[in-house]
């Protein structure tokens, strides 16, 4: 089944191995400005988390999170907030970018839109965005490889060090990194004639904002994703054999509008479904399930992104020759 040769996406395979390890490291040495940070948002009971591609989405995966400490929580691109901005005074924000370089960020800052508690989140301590503003910084340095891995996780892990300084216990957190992730070759194969790929969550919707993401980047393929209600409310007529949808469930009360919405999808339409699924309940009967350390919330993602991120790169390298090669951009976009 494997197009693209092992060699070629060995890199990302190596990213993903130390992501836990990094993740764990990244929140204990991240305290003191962790700290700082929550000390703010208490202050400011407001929070917006401004960001791009991959940066953005780990934002939506942790809006609910904050929101769950009666946090005004909200991630906006900065495309967005530069062309139609939010007001800032008053809040917190943290400007997230892997790399420290995004074009959208350094104009953020060079045209001084940046409140009085700004923040940093990067893996690169050298970057300019660690000199633009008080930055919590991942561990491991730089990711290299296209697309994000390691660097959604550890940049989780880099706000999980934060709600631990507001109060919140970690110990899921942490049994969700050391669960071992599942095997995904039958969900790679069962979607294997797909022409194009939905990704749906409720509350794990910034989990599959991400991967639809990565599998955009590395398959070429048509991936993209809609919040369940979201997707019930009209879209579910693209339905067909060719289009795949992936829902994403974890073990909250949002789990049964996901198994609502994965039985409409397989009564009503042909389309191959497969389930990433920490939620601890029994299977769909007719979808591909993927069943994940069960979990909600923070420790939710930490459960779901390693056998998701493995899934869209195993899903590529079955697809592509070149898989992990970028055509057409480059792995820090430095131009608007």
């Amino acid at each position: 089944m494997l197009k693209t040769p092992f060699a070629q996406i060995q890199p990302l395979y190596d990213e993903m191995a130390r992501q836990m390890a990094d993740s764990r490291a990244s929140i204990d040495g991240n305290a003191g400005r962790a700290a700082q940070i929550a000390a703010s948002i208490r202050e400011t009971g407001r929070l917006v988390l401004l960001g791009m591609g991959g940066s953005h989405a780990v934002g939506r995966i942790l809006e609910p999170s904050y929101r769950a400490l009666g946090i005004d929580a909200v991630a906006v691109t900065l495309s967005e907030q530069l062309d139609a901005p939010l007001p800032l005074d008053g809040t917190t924000v943290i400007v997230t970018s892997q790399s420290g370089e995004s074009a959208e960020v350094l104009r953020w800052f060079r045209e001084g839109h940046a409140p009085r508690d700004a923040f940093g989140l990067t893996m690169q301590g050298c970057s300019t965005l660690a000199g633009l503003a008080p930055c919590l910084v991942g561990a491991g340095g730089a990711e290299t490889p296209f697309a994000a891995t390691r660097s959604l996780t550890v940049t989780l892990a880099l706000h999980a060090a934060v709600l631990a300084e507001l109060g919140v216990s970690l110990g899921d957190v942490y049994g969700a990194m050391q669960a071992q992730a599942p095997d995904v070759g039958a969900a790679v194969t069962h979607l294997g004639t797909a022409r194009c790929l939905v990704t749906s969550g409720r509350t794990a919707q910034g989990v599959a904002e991400a991967i639809a993401l990565g599998l955009t980047e590395l398959s070429r393929l048509p991936c993209f994703s809609l919040e369940g209600g979201q997707l019930r409310h009209g879209p579910v007529e693209m339905l067909a054999p060719e289009v795949g949808v992936i829902f994403f469930r974890d073990a909250d009360a949002s789990a049964r509008h996901v198994t609502s919405l994965a039985q409409f999808v397989l009564d009503k339409s042909s389309s191959p479904v497969v389930v990433f699924d920490a939620s601890g309940a029994a299977p769909i009967d007719g979808a591909l399930t993927v069943p994940c350390h069960p979990a909600q919330g923070l420790a939710g993602a930490f459960s779901l992104l390693p056998a998701a991120q493995r899934f869209m790169v195993d899903f590529a390298a079955s697809r592509l020759p070149d898989a992990g090669t970028p055509m057409r951009c480059t792995k820090v976009t430095t131009v608007e």
